[in-house]
């Protein structure tokens, strides 16, 4: 069956209706526990259930319903296209991410090369130090903005998808059950416990969720090293570059190696699946996105090895391009479904309690 039709939306209420009506798989995953609260599927539900799925695909391999049989279910595949199509519904402009998920690579590509170029051409003498290489003004002058209108695009997009799917008033509970689910990655463990069937068919891994928990808690490590270099540079007057057992670097050293080892096991997993079984299109952007991953961390890595030698110009402004076209990247690559998956949980949180 292909996905490339005008309205994903009807196939996906379609298999979701002939789900609801089995419910074989009901303590899967979050997705059919939820799906049994309603007997009719609008949009707005539709989405909601396409962001509470993690595409561990166990449903499909355990359904007697895929093909060859006439009803010719693949719920993974039909709600990760309704999952993709909301990130771009929700966040604008569209076109962006239809573009990098058609070109990921390519455009990758030549964002970080572009912009490293841009920082080897406007490399100055600062204040010593870290910022000989590039001033401390000229890095918060290009970096802010590149990293808070994104954000704003994506708080958008979130007010959006909000609205359609049902969401109401917060409550601290809701952030607790859902900040829990995520710091845990529930439901990568799948209903069971035993994890997902993502690579490995009809057997049970915990690879998938052990990746994304690496990348996850690399990535706040490294942005609180950020954070704590911000503040001793300013409050402390303490400039980079940072001794080995600085607390940059204490944070700073574990994050990248966590988000290494985890994108090039993301990596590996992604390549060991099967495509038809999530979005397919968009399969090159994913791929990319994860690789874009793990090059801001392997050579933010790199950078520190390098330091007092003649590469540090180099890496430095290679490590910049990889970070700011991380930033730019945010509203149109996957890194959004961790904004739109969380709300999804705390929604949940709040259908559970008939909010």
């Amino acid at each position: 069956m292909s996905f490339e039709t005008p309205d994903l939306m009807a196939e996906a209420r379609r298999q979701i209706e002939i789900c609801n009506a089995c419910r074989y798989c009901e303590g899967f995953c979050a997705v059919f526990p939820a799906m049994t609260r309603d007997k009719a599927f609008s949009d707005g539900t539709l989405s909601h259930l396409a962001n509470l799925c993690h595409n561990c695909r166990g449903c499909s391999y355990s359904c007697q319903y895929v093909p060859p049989h006439e009803f010719d279910l693949n719920v993974p595949a039909a709600l990760a296209n309704v999952r993709q199509d909301s990130w771009e519904r929700h966040v604008k402009p569209a076109a962006f991410a239809k573009a990098f998920h058609a070109h990921g690579v390519a455009i990758m590509g030549l964002m970080v090369l572009l912009i490293a170029g841009f920082f080897m051409a406007a490399k100055s003498g600062g204040e010593g130090g870290f910022y000989a290489v590039f001033s401390h003004n000229t890095l918060v002058a290009l970096f802010l903005p590149a990293f808070l209108l994104p954000l704003f695009l994506v708080a958008l997009g979130l007010r959006s998808y909000w609205r359609e799917t049902g969401g109401s008033c917060i409550r601290l509970s809701d952030l607790k059950e859902a900040f829990a689910s995520v710091a845990k990655m529930k439901n990568l463990a799948g209903g069971h416990g035993e994890g997902c069937n993502f690579e490995k068919e009809d057997r049970y891994s915990q690879g998938r969720r052990f990746a994304h928990q690496a990348v996850m808690y690399g990535f706040l490590l490294c942005f609180a090293a950020t954070s704590v270099a911000t503040l001793m540079h300013y409050l402390l007057a303490m400039p980079a570059p940072y001794g080995l057992f600085s607390a940059p670097k204490l944070l700073g050293i574990p994050g990248g190696l966590l988000m290494v080892l985890g994108g090039v096991e993301m990596i590996r997993l992604k390549l060991k699946a099967d495509p038809s079984l999530g979005a397919a299109r968009v399969w090159g952007g994913e791929m990319a996105f994860v690789v874009l991953l793990v090059l801001v961390s392997a050579t933010g890595l790199a950078l520190y090895a390098a330091t007092g030698t003649g590469l540090v110009t180099a890496l430095l402004a290679l490590h910049l391009g990889t970070v700011m076209t991380l930033f730019l990247l945010l509203p149109y690559s996957k890194m959004v479904h961790g904004f739109f998956r969380l709300s999804a949980l705390i929604i949940e949180e709040q259908k559970k309690r008939g909010a």
